[in-house]
């Protein structure tokens, strides 16, 4: 038998439940997390840990749900009214877009193509100065495909659309122009007849045939739908669209569509996608939703930090008690073990409280929002600011996640010098100066 068999075999065996995390390592832990009147300062301090990591994982998982849903909902609107590829024509006048229209919606993956035609003009109601608007000339039937639009008709109905001569347009646009059902709205164009005095805006005024409210406030105060043969005959373009807007299955499929498109076409065209139109716009908010993120992660970070300064006050204030465990046997790793596990419950059960507060608020952010304007007496996300009507939030369970480890983990690298410093402390001199 070599010498270290003989160790192995001479050294006591090792006592039943004392091992690493055993329950006795786990009953000290427990013993330091409660708070005894002396150890007030401490108790007090773990208490503002638990609430800082349980504050900012909540602040982390409602911000980025927000931010989520803000972007889904934008997506959803966005891409419901305008098409996900636009195909617009460069040699000569779109005159045969009902047969390009045709040809594209052959394509694997297009959900439908829409001839259509686009123009600025002036638009006065009743009441109040004019506003700028987008007329987009469109058929009734092409209308009704666009369910973001023709699902939410609030007054009015799009049936007969292409024979009324009149026109569909958003609710916040009637009540900024003062128009209800029936009302005459006044277009001006500044592309109108042309005379020897040169070019006339044109002057038209239409009745208001259908009102929709789509949840974003950009199209609902300045997007006004057409009959395609009145805006035809309205922008001097008769017998021919301005584009033809192509709507896909999936949306993120447009790069491999786009090829395809082009050959449908069968002619000189320029393709541009969701994307490239609404770059800038998307980019922006990527860029905020990941500085967001880095900066409330901080507050978690405080709150970890909160942990290292109440659990070194705890070594200092349990020296005696280390040096008692340490002369009854108990291994430097037993001590360490014995501070990470306080620590780390106080940074587990923190952020298990602030998923659950989370996910609460989350699930009624709108009624806070509502609240909160009722209290102050303002509006809180205003849609005129902020596009949408109502406060979205969607949660994204990776990201979740992602959050919960980033706290957890947080919480254990606070606790690892306390730790170390509480099991490399000299039984002797703590006992000497206790």
């Amino acid at each position: 038998m070599n010498a270290r068999a003989a160790a192995t075999a001479a050294a006591p065996p090792r006592p039943a439940g004392a091992g690493p995390f055993s329950a006795f390592e786990r009953l000290v832990a427990w013993r330091y997390l409660r708070s005894r009147r002396k150890e007030t300062v401490i108790s007090v301090i773990a208490s503002i840990s638990f609430l800082g990591i349980m504050l900012g994982v909540a602040t982390l998982i409602v911000v980025m749900a927000v931010m989520n849903g803000f972007r889904a909902e934008l997506l959803v609107r966005i891409l419901g009214i305008n098409g996900h590829l636009v195909v617009q024509p460069i040699d000569m006048p779109l005159e045969d877009y009902e047969a390009v229209a045709q040809r594209i919606n052959g394509v694997a993956g297009v959900k439908y193509a829409i001839p259509l035609i686009d123009g600025q003009v002036l638009a006065s109601g009743t009441v109040g100065a004019g506003a700028g608007a987008l007329v987009r000339g469109i058929s009734g039937e092409n209308l009704g495909k666009l369910t973001v639009v023709s699902s939410n008709i609030k007054h009015g109905s799009l049936v007969g659309f292409d024979q009324s001569e009149g026109v569909a347009i958003g609710q916040r646009m009637a009540n900024n122009l003062g128009l209800v059902l029936g009302d005459m709205i006044t277009l001006v164009s500044p592309d109108g007849d042309i005379t020897p005095m040169g070019t006339t805006p044109r002057v038209k005024a239409y009745p208001v045939v259908a009102i929709f409210e789509v949840g974003m406030s950009e199209f609902d105060s300045s997007v006004i739908f057409m009959p395609f043969g009145e805006a035809q005959l309205y922008f001097n373009m008769e017998g021919r669209a301005q584009t033809i807007e192509v709507f896909v299955d999936n949306p993120d499929d447009v790069d491999s569509l786009r090829q395809l498109v082009e050959i449908a076409a069968a002619r000189q065209v320029f393709i541009s996608d969701w994307r490239q139109r609404n770059e800038t716009f998307f980019s922006a908010l990527q860029v905020e939703r990941n500085v967001m993120f880095m900066i409330l992660t901080l507050i978690v970070l405080v709150a970890a930090l909160n942990i290292i300064s109440g659990l070194i006050m705890l070594v200092k204030d349990k020296g005696h008690d280390i040096a008692i465990l340490r002369t009854m046997g108990a291994t430097r790793g037993a001590i360490m073990r014995i501070f990470l596990m306080t620590g780390a419950a106080i940074g587990v059960t923190g952020t298990i409280a602030g998923v659950v507060l989370g996910v609460l608020l989350c699930l009624n952010v709108e009624r806070i929002r509502e609240f909160f304007s009722w209290l102050s007496g303002t509006v809180l996300f205003n849609p005129e600011l902020y596009f949408l009507s109502q406060l979205p939030a969607k949660m994204d369970v990776s990201e979740t996640i992602s959050v919960v480890l980033m706290a957890i983990i947080l919480s254990f690298l606070a606790t690892l010098f306390p730790a170390w410093r509480a099991a490399n402390l000299d039984p002797v001199e703590a006992l000497r100066y206790e």
